[in-house]
């Protein structure tokens, strides 16, 4: 008996006093793969530490900020509770599709404990009132849209001052940085009305694309303001660290890059652009790198330019784009053009590193250039539908169907430079010309959108409409092509477009059948409304091979990025998702709608497409003005 209550006893202790359980992260860091932050420094090849860590001290406090909004908690409670974040943190971004090395995060934050202290005992929303009173001058400062520099350098003023006050609240002068950190996660998380996830937050975490300047006073204000931004980025990186050695390692590269730049510019004609270190070369410079813009040197051709492949002088390789298009321009446009591509960095861009202008006087007269970053692996139409003109410019060379996981990848990648085209910069820029020559791929297979020659900043709150139609048939939107009406959806279209080559093999304008024009929208949308979406998947991907991990391919997320393409390009504008939509869409994240119906020209209502063979009749789209032209409009 009494080893029956001893039992009971112990039965009734285990109930009182479960087993303590694993630490879990209260953040919500899937964000990391969406959000349009640029880890090219943080990749395997060309990992940069310090670079890196920087923009993973941005990426996390991002998390802190909406737990902050969401919670009202200031801090983690524990170190075993910030060590489940840094670990859901890497999980997030050594996933696909970012897949980046698995050490990143421990070498960049070795001790938890740097995520669990706060400042002036502000544990919570309620501790802050306490210490600093209902209203600060961040509510007006930090509330809006913070994209643009004069209304970041307010905010971190504001930052500076109420930080400031805290510290003396604190008591404690050495404490500064941690101070701040608790003032910005205030801003971004309960004052901005957008909320840390949203990118037009993001000057206060150091995410920030400023607008180019038009004239030099603008310039120098633009530069005013970037410094103040600079510093604002600055602070915000070292939030949650309180590291003062990334202070002073900022403050001597920033040094060592103005002594560089004012070199640069005493010992050559070359020099470096205002806020965007992009170079105007020399024509000599470029003619020695092409070799002379020798014939072995061009890698590709276009209705806009020809590209050469290029060495420079430090051995860098570069391709070399001769503008075609756009010579009626100034040359003060054309500079400022290349200052708006030369702010863009994303991992899925390819970089621009420069231009070059010519006199009149030069031998062909005026040319203009563009000089880009190579990339190893050729255009994505090359390894789609074969070569006509290799990377290193050979001709017939035939090349391996691509597999899923990198048909995948490839489409996620265009899709990720998309959002950051369309939502990380202020104003968005639309590209206009998304097709498969115009996607590079590097060394690594990975996607970079490429050809901003065509691209031009949108006027917030409103479509573009033009008289000068730029783009490629079969990837045009219907409503750009016939009106000029040019929206962000305009460039869903070409990319669901594209999608729908890459996982069909097929051309988005087959003119394959004598006498018929064919576009892969229509024969797509048929195949899709008759229950045969399996069909359009090219053979390769449906071979018995698998997907090259001794898996099986995933017959369903292939045809979900299918329905995805067709959705995108249908040709009602209102019926398109945005592109932010098209990714989440093609992650899992969101469900997809039912595909609607077209209007009944395009619908073909009359009669059959398929002839016999079950081959497709030419597009109705090409036979006419038979559609309702307010219906896509809408």
């Amino acid at each position: 008996m009494w080893r029956s209550l001893c039992l009971l006893l112990s039965l009734l202790a285990s109930a009182a006093a479960p087993a303590a359980e694993a630490a879990t992260c209260p953040l919500d860091l899937t964000y990391v793969s969406t959000y349009p932050w640029d880890d090219s420094s943080c990749v395997a090849a060309n990992t940069n530490h310090s670079d890196c860590c920087q923009s993973l001290l941005s990426v996390y406090g991002i998390g802190a900020a909406q737990r902050l909004r969401d919670t009202g908690l200031f801090r983690l409670p524990d170190d075993a509770t910030s060590a489940a974040c840094l670990a859901d943190l890497q999980a997030n971004l050594s996933a696909p599709p970012l897949s980046l090395p698995s050490s990143i995060v421990s070498a960049c934050f070795p001790s938890p404990s740097t995520f669990v202290t706060t400042c002036a005992g502000v544990y919570t929303r309620a501790d802050w009132i306490a210490r600093l009173g209902n209203a600060t001058e961040l509510d007006s400062a930090c509330d809006a849209d913070l994209t643009d520099l004069s209304r970041c350098s307010n905010c971190l003023n504001a930052g500076m001052d109420v930080s400031s006050r805290l510290s003396a609240v604190n008591g404690n002068t050495s404490d500064d940085t941690t101070c701040f950190k608790v003032t910005i996660l205030y801003a971004a998380g309960v004052v901005n009305r957008y909320g840390p996830k949203d990118p037009r937050a993001g000057c206060m975490f150091g995410f920030l694309q400023p607008s180019p300047s038009s004239s030099d006073h603008d310039s120098s204000s633009s530069h005013s303001a970037a410094v103040y931004a600079s510093v604002f980025a600055a602070i915000a990186l070292v939030l949650a660290s309180g590291s003062l050695g990334l202070f002073l390692w900022l403050a001597r590269r920033k040094r060592k890059k103005m002594s560089d730049s004012a070199a640069w510019e005493r010992s050559s004609r070359l020099y470096l652009r205002p806020n965007t270190g992009s170079i105007c070369f020399d024509i000599k410079e470029l003619d020695k790198a092409t070799a002379s813009f020798s014939q072995r040197n061009l890698i590709g051709r276009g209705g806009f330019g020809v590209v050469y492949k290029g060495t420079l002088s430090d051995g860098s390789l570069v391709a070399v784009k001769k503008v075609l298009e756009g010579l009626d321009d100034s040359d003060e446009e054309f500079r400022n053009e290349v200052e708006i591509i030369s702010h863009l960095r994303h991992r899925n861009l390819v970089p621009l590193r420069g231009c070059c202008i010519t006199e009149e006087d030069s031998e062909e007269g005026k040319q203009r250039y563009l000089v880009y970053d190579y990339m190893p692996n050729g255009n994505l139409n090359d390894h789609i539908f074969g070569s006509s003109m290799g990377a290193n410019g050979d001709s017939g060379r035939r090349r391996a169907p691509l597999t899923w996981p990198q048909r995948k990848t490839i489409i996620l990648d265009v899709a990720k430079g998309l959002v950051y085209l369309h939502y990380g910069v202020k104003p968005a820029i639309y590209h206009r010309d998304i097709k498969s020559t115009n996607i590079l791929l590097d060394g690594e297979m990975r996607a970079r959108v490429a050809d901003f020659g065509l691209a031009r900043q949108s006027r917030e709150g409103q479509s573009h409409l033009t008289t000068r139609v730029a783009g490629t048939h079969g990837y045009l939107a219907p409503e750009y092509a016939l009106y000029g009406q040019l929206t962000e959806k305009s460039d869903v279209y070409s990319f669901g477009v594209l999608v729908l080559e890459i996982m069909s093999g097929r051309r988005a304008l087959d003119t394959s059948v004598a006498s018929n024009l064919v576009l892969v929208t229509d024969w797509a949308w048929t195949l899709i409304k008759a229950g045969r979406a399996g069909e359009v998947l090219d053979a390769a991907l449906t071979s018995d091979d698998g997907d090259g991990d001794g898996n099986s391919n995933p017959k369903g997320i292939m045809e979900r990025f299918v329905l995805v393409g067709v959705l995108c390009a249908h040709v009602m504008v209102a019926l398109r998702p945005t592109i932010m939509e098209a990714l989440k869409m093609l992650e899992g994240d969101i469900e997809l709608p039912v595909i609607p119906d077209r209007p009944l020209p395009l619908a073909l209502a009359h009669g059959s497409v398929f002839g016999e063979g079950n081959t497709f009749t030419a597009s109705p789209t090409l036979s006419g003005p038979r559609l309702d032209t307010g219906d896509m409009l809408r």
